[in-house]
């Protein structure tokens, strides 16, 4: 862009010389002809025209004139007087302004009698200064634009704070919108004020207030007002956008989240303003999503409770580690059944609280070892995973099923009598019967015995009682089998 060509310094009176801002006076006749030029050759559209003529713009600023800037000028550019000034005109209007010079004459084409606009210039050393210009046609001069007043207004340090201001803006937007985890903005000043009218009607046991109503708990989980959250939150819930999650968030938070966000309030109500717990959500497909909360009520909100920071980390993979280590810990690996441990804990805790009466099975697998001697080991286990196939069949899932030996299981039946263990024995038969159907292998069978403890019997009793009849069970299916026990492994 041309720089403006000094025409006519003089001095003008002592206001304009020692106002408090930098004021240059020009003059802009020139453009004022160029502009009549143009009309005549029948440009009606300046922006598309400057737009298409970039040459124009720069006419334009070399037809200003200036006639005169005061001391201010002179200090915000660095000029020791005005020829120093003019001599450097190049320097202070350095840079790329053509974009900005072109909105501030659109303005003069329009008839608004000035402009007004932020631009850059330049002190003589090559600084930068952020300026603040606005330009008025003086009065009297409205036909000529002879005398034009331009006041230059010196915000660098505004400017600067602002592009800071900018700069961290974005680089926290940035740290919100790209974390690793789930990030929620929410507002919690409703809930606050649910809390302090319970607080104020003189209720001071909150946890048993929930208890007897928890429909508190669900009205304050409709009054959180999500206000922002980030791209791994849509990732995490398979939401389309933040709107999707915002309009939906009654799906992402219920049934166990309601015990989770009783122990929020009530956390809340005991002024814990930073809290964090492992709970439940789901995805907006349904899916069960483990998360670790952490729940802060940012710094200045303290009083109202308006802005919180929560992240949620997804913990559904090392939850589902968990279970199953904890699954394998309690569960014999071969046939999904309890193991001995688990079996022994039940005993123990049937022995102290029943209910009684507490019925014993106990099964022992027939042909195991013919199966893994005379076809192999893989048969075997592939008999041993089909008893307990049939067992789980039988029995369902309301009783503990243990594979609590080699070829041996035992069933309790918590508040079953005889009668109800005998009907479990029946179908245990059925069940394998069925089963046998369906494989070509070894035939599945179970030796089985039971008996039922009363209150105050003994359980381990019941189940020496039940080993004997399992025994007395087994030496009947060898006989009738016309196999010598001893033959098979050695005992009687």
């Amino acid at each position: 862009m041309n720089s403006p060509v000094p025409h006519d310094i003089t001095h003008p009176d002592p206001l304009f010389e020692h106002a408090p801002i930098a004021l240059w006076l020009e003059d802009f006749s020139g453009i004022k002809a160029c502009f009549a030029r143009w009309r005549a050759d029948g440009v009606e559209d300046i922006d598309a025209f400057f737009a298409a003529n970039p040459a124009a713009v720069d006419e334009c600023a070399a037809a200003i004139r200036i006639i005169a800037v005061n001391q201010r000028t002179l200090a915000l550019v660095g000029a020791a007087d005005q020829g120093e000034l003019v001599a450097n005109l190049q320097r202070i209007f350095s840079g790329d302004m053509n974009y900005q010079h072109a909105h501030d004459m659109a303005a003069l084409w329009r008839g608004e009698g000035g402009f007004s606009s932020q631009s850059v210039n330049y002190t003589i050393r090559g600084e930068r200064i952020d300026v603040l210009i606005n330009a008025r046609i003086l009065p009297g001069h409205e036909e000529d634009w002879q005398r034009v007043i331009v006041s230059v207004e010196d915000i660098t340090a505004r400017a600067r704070a602002e592009e800071q201001l900018r700069r961290s803006e974005a680089y926290a937007q940035g740290l919100f919108e790209h974390s690793p985890v789930s990030l929620w903005v929410e507002d919690f000043s409703r809930i606050r004020v649910l809390i302090n009218e319970v607080r104020e009607a003189g209720i001071q046991d909150f946890r048993t207030f929930l208890n007897v109503h928890p429909e508190f708990v669900s009205l304050c989980m409709q009054e959180i007002q999500v206000l922002d959250v980030n791209r791994q939150t849509l990732r995490m819930f398979g939401a389309r956008d933040k709107a999707d999650v915002i309009h939906n968030v009654w799906r992402i938070f219920r049934d166990e989240m309601r015990l989770h966000f009783a122990e929020q309030l009530i956390d809340l109500w005991n002024g814990q303003l930073f809290q964090q717990r492992e709970a439940i959500n789901y995805s907006l497909t349904g899916q069960v999503v483990n998360v670790h909360m952490q729940f802060s009520i940012l710094p200045g909100h303290e009083a109202d409770w308006s802005r919180v920071l929560i992240s949620l980390t997804d913990i559904t993979a090392r939850k589902k580690a968990e279970a199953y280590l904890e699954f394998l810990g309690r569960h014999d690996a071969l046939t999904k059944l309890c193991n001995r441990a688990w079996f022994d804990e039940e005993i123990a805790r049937l022995t102290r609280k029943g209910p009684f009466p507490v019925s014993v099975i106990i099964a022992d697998l027939n042909g195991l070892k013919h199966a893994n001697d005379s076809i192999g080991h893989a048969a075997g286990d592939d008999l041993l995973r089909r008893a307990g196939e049939a067992l789980r069949k039988a029995m369902g899932d309301a009783d503990c099923i243990a594979r609590i030996g080699g070829d041996e299981f035992a069933i309790l039946m918590p508040g079953a009598n005889e009668e109800e263990a005998e009907s479990a024995i029946e179908r245990i038969q059925a069940v394998s019967e069925l089963n046998n159907q369906f494989y070509a292998g070894p035939r599945l069978s179970f030796a089985i015995g039971t008996a039922t403890c009363d209150e105050g019997g003994g359980l381990l009793l019941a189940m020496q009682r039940a080993d004997e009849g399992m025994y007395a069970a087994k030496r009947a299916h060898y006989r009738n089998q016309g196999i010598d026990r001893r033959d098979e492994s050695g005992e009687l």
